[in-house]
């Protein structure tokens, strides 16, 4: 799977938190097909978060999540949201990334309804369009059809279905499934949920929640168990801090700058 650590790191970290509570996961409606329904209360339109990722010592990338619009695609009204990385101008040198992953989620099942991926590294170049047609537990790509699980997520989707998740009733080590689209496959993982942690980043101490994802081993990756995810324990569930163990070397990602928040950031610990 060709994609960038950098990339791989927060896309395989943050988005494998995207599982919901069984009261959320399923609507099996078979004639006629019905959405299910979510209600948002974690973000919006205007959204920005900016995060910067280091190689081991190195100030490596930056990376953004942002929320672009509300739009409307069959009918249905729609967010268009992206995550894009790139590594900064000092590092170029040793492996220039440009990287872009956007996704058109549906505003009420909070499940995508298009996905496009846009991938620079050096001189590879791949980019990837689906089209997801939930009713028929299928996708369309650019290479066809594919089954999936309804209500498949993809990297940048997942990012935000993920934070409407209530984590107030999750027990120590318990795991969560998840079905991830990427690269012309679906992927069957999941997520445990490690608890509570206060922890210090550039803008201040964050009190957060504490997640473990399953990973692909691959070129990336040594370990199905080597990364760690914090996100904020407010209303807004953002990402704060992604830390892996990588083939060569460790990734650590952290939050640096935010706007446009839903909700007060609470999780924020007044100084």
């Amino acid at each position: 799977m060709k994609r960038s650590f950098i990339i791989a790191t927060i896309a395989a970290g943050l988005a494998l938190m995207v599982q919901s509570f069984s009261t959320q996961t399923q609507n099996q409606s078979a004639d006629p097909f019905q959405y299910r329904k979510i209600t948002n209360n974690a973000f919006k339109v205007g959204e920005k978060l900016k995060f910067r990722a280091h190689y081991g010592i190195i100030n490596a990338a930056t990376i953004t999540m942002a929320v672009d619009q509300a739009t409307t695609i069959g009918g249905r009204n729609a967010l268009a949201v992206r995550c894009e990385g790139e590594t900064l101008k000092s590092f170029d040198w040793a492996y220039k990334v440009r990287d872009k992953f956007q996704s058109w989620i549906d505003a009420d099942a909070l499940a995508p309804i298009r996905y496009a991926k846009t991938v620079r590294e050096n001189k590879y170049f791949d980019e990837d369009l689906a089209i997801y047609m939930h009713e028929k537990k299928k996708l369309r790509n650019t290479d066809g059809e594919l089954t999936m699980p309804i209500y498949t997520q993809d990297i940048a989707s997942s990012l935000y279905y993920a934070r409407n998740l209530n984590f107030e009733n999750a027990k120590i080590n318990q795991v969560f499934p998840l079905d991830l689209y990427l690269d012309n496959k679906i992927y069957n993982l999941s997520f445990t949920y490690l608890g509570k942690e206060t922890i210090s980043t550039d803008l201040g101490k964050v009190k957060c929640i504490k997640l473990r994802p399953k990973l692909v081993v691959d070129r990336v990756f040594k370990s199905s168990n080597d990364m760690t995810v914090w996100i904020s324990d407010d209303a807004n569930h953002i990402p704060i801090r992604v830390q892996s163990a990588i083939q060569v070397g460790s990734v650590k990602v952290d939050i640096t700058g935010y706007e446009g928040l839903k909700n007060s950031f609470t999780a924020l610990v007044k100084k």
